[in-house]
């Protein structure tokens, strides 16, 4: 079950993380105001990445090990990293100096990191 919630969620990640470059995308290019929103949506996808490491990390407790692991996992965590790096310096940054850049390359950095995780263990990243 752990197996199926953690492979399951990289859909609800994608999803987030297609949210997260469109919403900023289309901020920066039209040179909108950063918002509520943007912070909600950065948000909403760091957790669902959380959530999925936690998945993973219960799954490995079950004993489950197999060497192409070892690549996933240092992607993955580097993937958590990258998100929690972004959100962290937004939140410090005043909010007039906010913009949407860092979120755009930061998550296009993560699911580059996600994507070459899931190849590292031989999985389709969709489908």
């Amino acid at each position: 079950m752990l197996f199926y919630a953690h492979s399951g969620l990289r859909y609800l990640v994608l999803l987030a993380g297609v949210l997260v470059l469109g919403y900023a995308g289309y901020g920066q290019a039209t040179k909108r105001e950063y918002d509520k929103k943007m912070r909600i949506l950065a948000a909403v996808f760091t957790g669902l990445i959380d959530l999925t490491a936690l998945f993973g990390v219960a799954h490995l407790l079950t004993g489950v090990f197999y060497p192409q692991l070892g690549g996933h996992i240092v992607s993955m965590v580097l993937a958590v990293a990258v998100a929690h790096i972004v959100s962290a310096v937004m939140k410090r940054r005043p909010v007039a100096e906010r913009t949407f850049l860092p979120h755009i390359v930061g998550t296009l950095v993560v699911l580059a990191l996600i994507a070459g995780g899931i190849l590292a263990i031989g999985r389709p990243i969709v489908g």
